[in-house]
């Protein structure tokens, strides 16, 4: 799996199940679905789902904390 980058999740109306506000969530490039306005991530379920772009804020991390993340 490519990571493309991390953001954050700002709403969970409808998706409370799959997604945790204010969590940090790894994203997977998908073309097509930006052009659908969605985002792939990969939730709480560990596999990666479409969710809306406006659930998340996208964000900047250092590399040591990408490490982490990616570790986890």
């Amino acid at each position: 799996m490519i990571m493309k980058g991390f953001v954050l999740c700002i709403r969970t109306h409808g998706y409370e199940a799959s997604l945790e506000l204010r969590k940090v969530y790894p994203v997977i490039p998908d073309s097509d679905a930006a052009r659908h306005q969605q985002i792939r991530v990969v939730d709480e379920s560990g596999a990666d789902y479409l969710y809306p772009q406006q659930f998340f804020a996208p964000i900047k991390l250092s590399p040591k904390v990408k490490k982490v993340l990616l570790a986890a």
